[in-house]
């Protein structure tokens, strides 16, 4: 019996995704690749005939099973041509096909009764207008076969021999419209050829409108600020645009003219509602410079944060700006297409550059009639990074990405890219949408100084170890409160928990040297990215050398090249640093402490970045003071980061950094617990200021129980207090538990003797005030008795008064007995 021959299945040779096959035109792999996918794909597909003119060609529609996307597909023909999809890829690829095209192709030639009709010739038997997408897409017409002659008759005033809609039939295609439903009440006018038609007309009528504007006078009208002309140019230009690119380099005041467009567009064209994308940080910056900027009374203004179920209800707010991070913006897909928001604006927008991500993916899904990019890097590294922002403005812009890439990048045998080419020609496309200034051609318009806060989110780690310190410093402020005085312990225990809030603002790791949890380090390397691309350099200051050495060990982890600088370094070796940051291109970065950063003059960077805020004012400008300074030629930005929520933030709101602010008491350290009294109540009144909102409700009593305190203090590397972790196991002083505040002055000696010593001061005070002893004796009319009679001009000095009396009398008892 002769061995039976199994016949071997037939190889598929499979086209490659990620390089073209030298015997493949650009086209055709492209056209094989979603074909290819569709063979391989086509269970996960649910495909259904909505049509009954033909047996194949008609409207399907097309449903992928994995994502719940659902498209709308119109077959005419077998072949790419005049077939339609409602998908992006369709729209923007110029193959004249897509994967859903060719799933519905597919499914037909395996189905032994229909594959025969698509040698077919689609022939409809009725007229439309379509948009025909390509590397121009363009409003055409189709004539079919019923009442061909009266719609060719027809089509002569308004369409060219090849049946594309004229230049000047767009104002008054309606006309036309109407004409062929009187012909025949079948034609059709599809939607996306309508929409763009509206579009093409609504921009003609934007530019007529905007082009009447008196640009000089204008923005004074909408605005609380004088725009400078390279300002107001790009303001006019992004109007204009409709959907825009302002990549000004950084320091620019790419917001400020982000606020004037969508003041104009409020003010022109009525818009009602804009959404703000930006990074974490920059939420209440938004909110601030739109209250700052905007001349609308009545501007409401939304930050959306907090769970899913509070930021519903921030969605339906009627505030007209409502500003949202990128991490909101790729989970609240829903919310955001109910909101259907007539402008976006997205800041910082290299967040999107690469195209792969889930926030981008979610970002470019938002529909918008306006939109506006704000970032000074569309590109760093890659031309995709550039192409992944354009699809937001325009997904038709820069045409598809296989073509983008073919035309622009030089790859070697391997496929590995090793240059670019004709780059201007990226920019000629662009220069409708895109404007970029740089710094050295606007300066004759600049100030010389900006100044930018940026609020960063305490992790869940730090809000709690800096609510523990608040908790000990709103006790102590209620202690004062009630007594009027602190003694050395106490004054000791304030400052130390006042700069550990401080600490933990920036990271744990300052504190334990053990933990890491800060969001201030990767922010810091967002705004880094940023200013990299530029060849300018950057200074950055932190009280704490701990949180300097943090930046060092991710400069090094990146392999970027820094001067390192703080108070531990000797003399001689900071010349040779300094003198790396100034005269080597690669090291851009500069990195000290408020120590080590006195007598610098580091006036070739342009960028400071202050990882946290001194309590004296006079120290931060001190620390700009080191680049702004007499030699310097560039324009300065100074970026400040700021802890959302904690001490810092409450520095900002509360106490502004007025020249007063503490008079520097917490720079020097702990000997200056030691203070005058009248600089301390003022210094105690700010500190009232910032600890209002911990201020326990609690009795006196419950207050002063539980008090922990660390009496480890070091200083380190020239930073002003270093302070050892809390150690909750530590054990609290039986003393202190036990002391009561109802009779602290009668049982503590120190206290009586600082009240005893106050009371004295007062008193002296009050003979400084009168005219000499003499003025002090007063006799009493009746019976003729002298006695001493001092004015009070402090009422608590009749209260402290009768305490110290009392502690007296106590001790004089207990040295009795």
């Amino acid at each position: 019996m002769k061995p039976i021959n199994k016949s071997k299945p037939k190889k598929v040779n499979t086209i490659p995704y990620h390089h073209k096959p030298e015997t493949l035109s650009l086209e055709v792999w492209q056209k094989g690749l979603r074909s290819q996918y569709a063979e391989k794909n086509v269970q996960s597909f649910s495909i259904n005939f909505l049509s009954s003119e033909h047996p194949v060609f008609g409207d399907y529609q097309v449903v992928n099973k994995q994502t719940g996307g659902a498209y709308k597909v119109a077959l005419r023909e077998s072949e790419p041509g005049i077939n339609f999809c409602n998908c992006m890829d369709f729209k923007t690829n110029c193959l004249g096909t897509c994967k859903h095209i060719e799933a519905v192709i597919y499914k037909i030639k395996h189905t032994r009764k229909l594959k025969k009709f698509l040698k077919d010739k689609f022939a409809p038997s009725y007229s439309s207008i379509f948009l025909k997408y390509g590397e121009q897409r363009s409003v055409m017409l189709r004539i079919g076969e019923n009442n061909s002659a009266e719609y060719h008759k027809l089509a002569n005033k308004y369409f060219d021999q090849n049946m594309l809609l004229l230049e000047s039939s767009f104002p008054i295609v309606e006309e036309f419209i109407k004409q062929a439903f009187r012909i025949n009440e079948n034609f059709r006018c599809y939607d996306d050829a309508l929409a763009y038609i509206l579009k093409i007309r609504k921009d003609q009528n934007r530019k007529f409108i905007i082009d009447g504007l008196d640009q000089k006078t204008y923005f004074d009208k909408i605005l609380k600020a004088n725009l400078y002309q390279y300002q107001v140019s790009g303001a006019i230009f992004a109007a204009k645009a409709g959907r825009s690119l302002i990549a000004d380099e950084m320091g620019l005041g790419k917001t400020l003219q982000a606020i004037a467009v969508a003041e104009l567009l409020r003010d022109k064209f009525r818009i009602q509602n804009v959404l703000i994308i930006c990074p974490t940080s920059l939420k209440y910056q938004w909110k601030s410079e739109i209250e700052k900027f905007s001349k609308n009374s009545d501007e409401q203004i939304a930050i959306i944060e907090g769970n899913h179920l509070q930021r519903q209800k921030q969605y339906c707010s009627e505030a007209t700006y409502k500003i949202i991070s990128y991490g909101v913006a790729g989970i609240d897909r829903d919310e955001i297409r109910k909101l259907t928001p007539d402008l976006v604006i997205l800041d910082e927008a290299q967040r999107i550059k690469n195209w792969q991500t889930k926030t981008a993916k979610s970002i470019k899904l938002i529909e918008s009639e306006y939109a506006l990019v704000l970032t000074g890097t569309p590109l760093e590294n890659k031309l995709e990074e550039l192409y992944s922002i354009i699809q937001f403005i325009d997904p038709f812009k820069l045409g598809p990405l296989y073509k983008f890439l073919d035309q622009h990048q030089i790859t070697d045998e391997k496929g590995k890219v090793t240059g670019y080419r004709q780059l201007n020609k990226i920019k000629d496309v662009l220069k409708d949408i895109v404007i970029r200034r740089l710094k050295a051609e606007v300066l004759s318009e600049l100030p010389g100084r900006t100044d930018q806060n940026r609020f960063v989110p305490l992790t869940s780690e730090q809000d709690e170890i800096h609510q523990q310190y608040a908790e000990k410093v709103s006790k102590l402020v209620s202690k004062w409160r009630r007594f009027g005085f602190l003694d050395e312990q106490d004054r000791q225990r304030l400052l130390i928990s006042l700069n550990s809030m401080r600490m933990v603002a920036d990271s744990t790791f300052i504190l334990d040297q053990q933990t890491r949890f800060d969001t201030k380090i990767h922010e810091l390397f967002l705004i880094l990215e940023t200013i990299f691309s530029t060849k300018e350099k950057i200074v950055i200051f932190s009280q704490w050398e701990r949180m300097i050495r943090l930046v060092k060990a991710e400069l090094e982890k990146r392999g970027i090249s820094f001067a390192y600088h703080h108070g531990g370094i000797p003399s001689p070796k900071r010349k040779a640093i300094l003198e790396s940051f100034q005269s080597q291109e690669s090291c851009k970065v500069f990195l000290s402490t408020d120590a080590g950063g006195v007598g610098l003059n580091l006036q070739n960077a342009s960028f400071l970045i202050n990882l946290d805020l001194p309590w004296n004012p006079a120290v931060l400008e001190q620390r700009i003071g080191r680049i702004y300074r007499h030699g310097q030629k560039n324009r300065v930005s100074i970026i400040n980061l700021i802890s959302k929520n904690s001490i810092e933030e409450r520095m900002l709101g509360v106490l502004q950094f007025k020249a007063s602010l503490f008079d520097g008491v917490l720079n020097n350290g702990a000997d200056q617990v030691f203070m005058g009294e009248s600089r301390f109540k003022r210094f105690m009144g700010d500190v009232e200021k910032l600890a209002v909102e911990n201020i326990s409700t609690e009795t006196e009593t419950s207050a002063e129980q539980n008090i922990e305190f660390n009496n480890d203090i070091e200083t380190t590397n020239g930073d002003q207090l270093k302070l050892k972790p809390l150690n909750k196991s530590n054990k609290v002083d039986k003393a202190e538990t036990e002391d009561k505040a109802q009779n602290q002055i009668e049982s503590n000696p120190t206290e009586l003797f600082v009240a005893g010593i106050k009371l004295f001061q007062k008193m002296a005070k009050a003979f400084d005030n009168s005219e000499g002893i003499n003025g002090l004796i007063k006799q009493d009319a009746k019976t003729g008795e002298k006695f001493l009679k001092i004015p009070i001009q402090d009422k608590s000095v009749l209260k402290e008064t009768g305490a110290v009396l009392k502690g007296l009398a106590s001790i004089l008892e207990s040295f009795g007995e």
